[in-house]
């Protein structure tokens, strides 16, 4: 059993880890449940977001999936017997020679193990060949959003694409039938740039670091992490913490919309250009996003898109609001990322890859060289601006291959996931 915790995209890491654990232990896996958090929240369960009979169905050859407990089982005490295991309990990225030797033995003894959190405790490597497969198959092929989910999708491709009647070469593969049976031949003007602007409160306040707006700022983050991030509130009381100075010279902080503006105005995008805004709620709300939508009149949210009616089942469901802006990014023609380390940006360039044949561009920036441009510069030529810009820019349809330790989720040209795709029907 795994009760999961994050949000939907940390939720989806842990589901496949899971899975691959399951095949390594020999076990059954009853379906995930997701943990209720304080910062997402969202009741959400696997069977509002995923289909559950296709999980089932198509992991079928590698693992036993049931809905529920054996009967004989859910009448024991789980954590009385010792079979609750917290992310407390299992090493950050631990390797399957751990599970081997410390939790199947109480999968032995009490016939049931419970992960609790199971946040990242399954290493990049090394593992086996075909679990790392397994990993691929769970996230490209076994999780697909329930149709709710895919109807809203494809209206959100449709809209964004001026009513379009071609798809996008990965729109069968998000929004299943909903997607349109033509392909080729789109228009330039249907074409869109998705931006996952990761500027929500939850991640400036984890920075650390400094946007701007003083001391009222600087209660209110500081409110903020007493309430949802109390380990780092204990970490800072013990440990020297680099100043919000030095963290934004690292690139360590988050990029701002004002920063971003001026970032894709470098690259070339210009008022004429589509946008597809990923994400919650930005920190400092419409005049925060005013520095984008002043440069790009035609920004859009999935909230502009859809109507009230539309968008209504999704209201307070955020791993489900989550799920539409993973099938708009995803299906763009261009991604850009603000994080690359946030988790959503890391799994939609990873489709991307898995699914685009390398003619899906994602722009990743270096943000310490943007950081410096930015830092350093207090007035700068465009040109000079534009060209330092595009060298800490990383754009590319480039294709790369999964550096050793690298999650397949976002690295997935490898030779465990890629020579799976060519003979696999989804």
């Amino acid at each position: 059993m795994i009760s999961a915790n994050g949000g939907i995209n940390q939720q989806r890491v842990a589901v496949c880890n899971a899975v691959a654990v399951a095949r390594l232990l020999n076990a059954t896996l009853v379906i995930p449940k997701f943990l209720y958090s304080s910062v997402w929240r969202d009741l959400s369960q696997f069977s509002d977001i995923y289909q559950e009979e296709h999980f089932i169905n198509y992991l079928k050859p590698d693992i036993q999936i049931v809905k529920e407990l054996p009967e004989e089982l859910q009448s024991l005490d789980l954590e009385a017997v010792g079979s609750v295991v917290t992310d407390a309990d299992v090493v950050k990225e631990a390797k399957p020679s751990f599970f081997l030797k410390y939790i199947l033995p109480i999968l032995h003894a009490n016939k049931v193990v419970h992960f609790v959190g199971f946040g990242n405790r399954l290493a990049s490597d090394p593992i086996p060949f075909e679990l790392q497969r397994l990993r691929c198959r769970c996230n490209f092929h076994a999780l697909q959003f329930v149709p709710k989910i895919q109807a809203a999708g494809a209206l959100i491709l449709k809209r964004m694409r001026k009513n379009e009647t071609r798809s996008g070469p990965l729109d069968k593969y998000l929004v299943g039938s909903f997607a349109n049976s033509k392909i080729e031949g789109r228009n330039a003007d249907s074409r869109y740039l998705a931006l996952h602007l990761r500027f929500e409160i939850d991640m400036v306040a984890h920075s650390l670091c400094e946007f701007g707006g003083g001391e009222e700022e600087r209660r209110e983050l500081e409110a903020y992490r007493q309430i949802h991030f109390p380990a780092l509130i204990g970490l800072r009381k013990t440990n020297k913490f680099p100043s919000p100075e030095e963290l934004r010279i690292e690139g360590l902080c988050p990029l701002m919309p004002e920063e971003t503006v001026l970032m894709l105005a470098g690259l070339g995008f210009d008022r004429g250009t589509r946008i597809f805004l990923a994400g919650a709620h930005i920190y400092g709300g419409k005049p925060r996003l005013a520095v984008l939508t002043a440069l790009f009149p035609n920004l859009v949210t999935k909230e502009n898109l859809l109507s009230p009616i539309e968008i209504e089942p999704f209201l307070n469901y955020s791993s489900q609001l989550a799920a539409l802006d993973f099938i708009g990014c995803t299906a763009s023609d261009d991604f850009a990322m603000t994080d690359s380390g946030s988790q959503l940006s890391s799994l939609v360039s990873g489709y991307r890859v898995y699914y685009g044949g390398g003619r899906m561009p994602t722009i990743r920036p270096n943000k310490r060289r943007i950081a410096d441009i930015f830092l350093k510069n207090n007035t700068i030529e465009w040109k000079v601006f534009e060209n330092r810009v595009r060298k800490a820019v990383r754009q590319t349809k480039r294709v790369f291959s999964r550096p050793t330790g690298r999650s397949v989720y976002r690295y997935p040209r490898c030779r465990e996931c890629m020579c799976y795709l060519a003979r696999s029907a989804v």
